[in-house]
């Protein structure tokens, strides 16, 4: 059974979401012809106050990006 754990900031759309866990769905089907029923996929969203890269917050960055 495979097991697929995307991390990924909050931010997106349910839509985009779907779209992401739908394309890997796939991507593991075909790549490794598992049967459909057997795949397993799923986000962990991050709060934005609560990852870090570089020593800066991903909420203080994006503010910054957007100044």
């Amino acid at each position: 059974m495979p097991l697929v754990e995307i991390h990924l900031l909050e931010g997106r759309t349910k839509e985009q979401k779907k779209a992401l866990l739908e394309a890997v769905t796939r991507a593991v089907q075909e790549s490794i012809q598992a049967p459909l029923e057997t795949i397993r996929v799923w986000i962990q969203e991050m709060p934005l106050d609560e990852f870090m890269t570089a020593g800066v917050l991903a909420s203080e960055k994006y503010r910054k990006d957007t100044k």
